[in-house]
C-alpha cells in the first residue's frame, strides 16, 4: 500500500498545471455610493460628479440594506501585464452587476467577457477593460441582489487570456474527475448485477454522490445542460449530496471492515450515524424555510466527528489484519486530508484555487481507485476463504488427501470423460496390512503418523492428473485416468515397493509398513465407476488372504 500513497503523491504534485493567480485588491480601492442619495443615473455616475458621495466600502452594511447599490471601483496599475486587461468580479451568484465607465465624459457600458463557475456557489464576471482605462480610472457597477446565496464579493485584476484559460483549466479538471468518478460508479454498479455484493452497490452509491458533490460544489454543474436545474437550490445543491454520501459512507464502512461479525456494537453506530446522514440530508428543507440556521454547524460536527471514528475504525480493522479496510484508510485518509485542506483555503479565500481544482477532485479520483482495490482486495480474500473452506470440505482432515464423498464425484466425472474419449481408467484399491496390530502395540497417535506417512511415497510414483482419496479408516483408493491394466500393475508394484521402504519414527522402535494392492481396470473388466471400486476391493481381499504385502489383479468372472 506504501507504493500505492507514493502513486497517488506522485498523481496529485504533477498533474497539477500552473496556474496564472489573478491580483486581488483590497477595499482600499473600492468605495460605494451613499445610500442617502436618491437613485442616481447612470451618466450622473459615470461622469464622475457624484465621486464625492462615495465612501468607505461595507458590503455587510451594504447587504444589510437588501436595496440595489453603486460601487466605485479604481483600478490598480496593471500595466506590467501583457494583453488585454480584465477585470474580474467574484460574487455570489444572487449578485447582479452592471458595469460602466466614462469614456470621453459619456457613459459606456462594460459587456461581460465571460462567466466562470466557482466554488460554493460563487461565479467570476470577466470584463475586458478598454485600453484606456489606466492605474487609477474608475469602473462603476450597479450591483442588484435576486434570491439568496454566497455572501462574497471581491475584485480582481489580470489579463483576458490569463483568466480564460485559468476557468479552461478548471473546466476541465472538475469535469474530468465527475466523469471519472461517475464511470467507476456505473462500473460498480455494472458489477453488481453480475455479482450481487452489497458492496459493489455502496460503492457505486458512494462515489456518484460524490461527483455530484464536486460538481455542484464548484460551480460547474450549474453550467451543465440538465444538472443547471438544480440553480435555485443553491447551496442544497452539494449540500444534500454530501450528506447521502455521508450516510452511504457509514453502510460502507461497516461492510469493508466486516464488523457484523468482529464488531457488532460498532456496525450498530455506523447504522445510527446512517440514519443521522439521512436526517442532515431531510434537514436542508428546514434551511430552505429559514429555520434551519442549525443545520450547517450541526452538520459540520457530524461530518467531522463520523471522518475521525471512521478512520480509527478501518485502522483497528488494517490491525486486526483486515487488508481492505487499510485500503480504505488510505483512501479516506487522503481525502479527509485535502478536503480540510480545501475548507482551510475557502475560509482564507485564497486566490490561488491549486487545491480547490486540483487538490481535491484529484484526491476524489485517487480515494475510488485505492477503495476499488480495497474492494477487491476483500472479494479475493472472500474467495480464498471460500476456497479454503471447500478444500476443507472435499479432504480428509488427517491424510489431505480427498475424503470418499469427493473422491467418489471424482471417480465419475472421470469414468464419463473415460467413455467419451474411448480411453481407459484403472483404480489402486491401497490397504495398509495389520493396521489394527499398529494401533494396538504403539498407540492411535501412531496410527494416524503411518497414514500420513504413506500418502508422500504414493503421490510419488502418480502423475499431476491422477487422483488419491481416503476410501476408509487404512483404505485408500487411486484413480489412474488413461491407464490400462499393465500400466496400473506397473505402477502399484512400484507403491508396494516404496511402502515397504518406509519406517515411521517417533513411537519406540521404528514401524515398519506393508500393504496389499488391488487393481481393477476397465479395459480388462468392462465395467466403470463404483464397479471398478467393488472389483478392486475384491482383488485386494484376494491380495491379503495370499500373504499380503502384493498386489492383486482383478480378473473378469466366469458367468
Amino acid at each position: 500500500m506504501s507504493r500505492a500513497w507514493l502513486l497517488c503523491l506522485w498523481c496529485l504534485a504533477t498533474l497539477a498545471p500552473p496556474l496564472h493567480a489573478a491580483e486581488s485588491f483590497g477595499t482600499s480601492n473600492v468605495s460605494i455610493l451613499s445610500p442617502e442619495l436618491p437613485e442616481p443615473s447612470t451618466q450622473a455616475i459615470a461622469s464622475g460628479s457624484l465621486d464625492g458621495h462615495f465612501q468607505r466600502f461595507s458590503f455587510r452594511a451594504a447587504r444589510t440594506s437588501g436595496k440595489p447599490f453603486w460601487l466605485r471601483v479604481l483600478l490598480p496599475d496593471h500595466s506590467s501585464q501583457q494583453g488585454v486587461a480584465a477585470l474580474t468580479v467574484r460574487a455570489g451568484r444572487h449578485l447582479h452587476f452592471e458595469a460602466y465607465s466614462a469614456v470621453a465624459g459619456n457613459a459606456s457600458s462594460l459587456i461581460p467577457a465571460a462567466e466562470l463557475p466557482g466554488y460554493r456557489g460563487v461565479r467570476d464576471v470577466v470584463y475586458a477593460l478598454p485600453a484606456e482605462l489606466g492605474a487609477g480610472s474608475a469602473v462603476y457597477f450597479r450591483v442588484t441582489v435576486a434570491g439568496v446565496g454566497a455572501e462574497d464579493l471581491s475584485f480582481l485584476i489580470s489579463t483576458l487570456s490569463a483568466t480564460l484559460a485559468r476557468g479552461e483549466v478548471e473546466t476541465r479538471m472538475i469535469a474530468g474527475a465527475f466523469g471519472a468518478l461517475l464511470a467507476m460508479s456505473l462500473a460498480a454498479l455494472l458489477i453488481w448485477f453480475v455479482l450481487p455484493d452489497k458492496l459493489f452497490l455502496l460503492y457505486a452509491g458512494l462515489f456518484s454522490l460524490q461527483s455530484l458533490y464536486i460538481a455542484y460544489l464548484s460551480g460547474q454543474a450549474f453550467n451543465w445542460p440538465l444538472f443547471s436545474m438544480a440553480l435555485p437550490l443553491t447551496s442544497h445543491a452539494w449540500n444534500v449530496p454530501a450528506a447521502l454520501s455521508g450516510a452511504v459512507s457509514c453502510l460502507f464502512v461497516r461492510e469493508i471492515a466486516d464488523l457484523r461479525h468482529f464488531s457488532p456494537r460498532v456496525y450498530r453506530i455506523f447504522g445510527y450515524l446512517n440514519y443521522a446522514f439521512l436526517l442532515l440530508a431531510v434537514a436542508n428543507i428546514a434551511k430552505v424555510l429559514g429555520v434551519g440556521g442549525w443545520v450547517t454547524p450541526l452538520g459540520n460536527l457530524l461530518f467531522v466527528g463520523t471522518a475521525a471514528f471512521s478512520l480509527i475504525v478501518s485502522f483497528l480493522a488494517w490491525r486486526r489484519g483486515n487488508r481492505a479496510a487499510g485500503w480504505f484508510l488510505l483512501a479516506w485518509g487522503l481525502l479527509e486530508a485535502f478536503t480540510i485542506a480545501t475548507a482551510a483555503t475557502l475560509l482564507i479565500r485564497d486566490t490561488e484555487p491549486r487545491l480547490l481544482y486540483f487538490g481535491l477532485p484529484l484526491s476524489m479520483v485517487a480515494a475510488a481507485i485505492l477503495v476499488a482495490l480495497g474492494t477487491a482486495d476483500r472479494l479475493r480474500e472472500q474467495r480464498r476463504a471460500l476456497s479454503d473452506a471447500e478444500k476443507r470440505a472435499q479432504t480428509d482432515s488427517l491424510t489431505g488427501v480427498l475424503n470418499r464423498r469427493s473422491f467418489l464425484e471424482r471417480l465419475e466425472a472421470a469414468c464419463l470423460r473415460a467413455k467419451a474419449r474411448d480411453l481407459p481408467i484403472s483404480l489402486l484399491f491401497i490397504d495398509l496390512d495389520h493396521f489394527k496390530s499398529i494401533n494396538d502395540s504403539f498407540g492411535h497417535r501412531a496410527g494416524d503418523a503411518c497414514l500420513m506417512a504413506v500418502i508422500e511415497p504414493m503421490q510419488a510414483e502418480l502423475r499431476q492428473s491422477d487422483v488419491i482419496g481416503r476410501y476408509g479408516g487404512e483404505e485408500f483408493v487411486v484413480i489412474l485416468s488413461s491407464a490400462d491394466a499393465n500400466a496400473a500393475r506397473a505402477i502399484a508394484e512400484r507403491i508396494l515397493q516404496r511402502v515397504a521402504d518406509l519406517r515411521v519414527e517417533g513411537f519406540g522402535q521404528p514401524i515398519q509398513l506393508t500393504c496389499s494392492i488391488g487393481v481393477a481396470a476397465s479395459d480388462l473388466l468392462g465395467v466403470w465407476g463404483e464397479q471398478l471400486i467393488s472389483s478392486a476391493d475384491a482383488a485386494v481381499y484376494a491380495a491379503k488372504h495370499s500373504g499380503r504385502n502384493q498386489v492383486q489383479l482383478a480378473v473378469p468372472q466366469m458367468a
